[in-house]
């Protein structure tokens, strides 16, 4: 929702203002300890990555990943080209003029982080613009970084396999990733990647994928498509059914899935800070409530409604990471931020970005 230039005029004041009180007032600056940020070194491309706050971070990160996932791809796909360098993005923005992007980062001519933050703050301020940032405005902000992210790397995906360029893709042009090659080998067994998966993406049922279905293909846990999510219950079912009967008996669901739930619903939960026998009553609780036909066993259909608790949406992580954000730098703990306290903490929510090897308690797991 765009707003109107009265609002943008007085946000330019607020921020003129706040410069001009933070050079004048009695009150000493905080004084930040110098630290250099670090842009991320190698990415993972099959499991989950930090979301970047800032879009420029992003934009500049997204360029270091392409390079990285084209030499990935041209070494499991074009053997022939490995030794040859592999094609690069055209150079367009001012920071590529720099040998490397970290010297543009830690120039604060060029990238300040208090300016940064000062300019983003209204974007992130939308709903209602009060001069607060809410766990749900800091929530909205990561997906929409976030969704930037996963839709950037599914038309890259589909440039790759889309052989004749129609901006469709047939089941037989779709090569399975090559992390699922080194976990599973050849195995049948394998129900990613196949063409049980190919057709519950296809929602209109024309034998290909368009954008919007790739896109559900390659991330069916945000998908809207019942049945896709049909298909991933199915799947986590046939993974964890050890006796092959289609259905999940009580240790098949205790011995994986109940903790996936528990970490889903307890912020903190470890299992392997507690016994096995004070684990199990909760556990049954749980097989009973999502049992509704009482047969002792679950069905694919039954484990649905937790399905988006076995594998969390990008909302999920969005969330959990505003959390965060704001648990450290809510200097007030009314559970919003101001202006001045994000820029008074400018590095909490720029450490869920970058790998300080020189101070690792900026850098945390749960971001990983």
């Amino acid at each position: 929702m765009g707003k109107g230039p009265a609002t943008t005029i007085a946000y330019v004041i607020l921020a003129i203002f706040f410069l001009l009180l933070i050079s004048f007032s009695p009150r000493k600056p905080r004084v930040h300890p110098h630290r250099r940020l670090r842009l991320r070194s190698s990415f993972s491309f099959d499991k989950h990555e930090r979301i970047p706050f800032d879009p420029l971070v992003a934009e500049i990160e997204r360029r270091r990943e392409d390079k990285e996932w084209e030499k990935q791809y041209f070494a499991d796909h074009h053997n022939e080209f490995v030794s040859e360098a592999a094609p690069t993005a055209e150079s367009q923005s001012e920071w590529e003029d720099f040998m490397d992007a970290e010297d543009y980062l830690n120039d604060e001519d060029r990238f300040n982080v208090t300016q940064r933050i000062i300019m983003l703050f209204p974007k992130v301020d939308l709903d209602p613009t009060d001069g607060f940032v809410s766990l749900d405005e800091l929530t909205e902000w990561n997906l929409m970084n976030a969704e930037k992210e996963v839709v950037h790397r599914t038309e890259r995906d589909m440039d790759a396999h889309d052989k004749n360029h129609d901006m469709l893709i047939s089941f037989q042009e779709y090569e399975a990733p090559s992390w699922s090659r080194r976990s599973h080998g050849d195995s049948d067994d394998m129900g990613w990647w196949k063409e049980d998966h190919f057709n519950a993406s296809d929602v209109d049922g024309d034998g290909f994928l368009n954008k919007t279905e790739f896109n559900d293909f390659l991330h069916p846990a945000d998908s809207k498509n019942p049945k896709l999510l049909s298909w991933l219950s199915k799947e986590e079912v046939r993974e964890r059914d050890s006796d092959n009967d289609g259905k999940l008996n009580f240790q098949e669901f205790f011995h994986g899935i109940f903790d996936l739930i528990s970490s889903y619903d307890q912020e903190g939960y470890n299992a392997s800070h507690r016994s096995s026998d004070s684990l199990e009553s909760p556990a049954k609780k749980m097989f009973a409530d999502l049992d509704h036909d009482k047969d002792g066993h679950l069905s694919p259909e039954e484990l649905l409604p937790v399905i988006d608790k076995i594998h969390p949406t990008e909302r999920y992580y969005a969330k959990q990471q505003a959390d965060y954000v704001i648990m450290q730098a809510d200097a007030d703990k009314d559970g919003r931020l101001t202006l001045e306290e994000m820029i008074d903490h400018p590095y909490v929510f720029y450490s869920a970005i970058f790998n300080d090897d020189e101070n690792d308690d900026y850098f945390h797991d749960e971001f990983r």
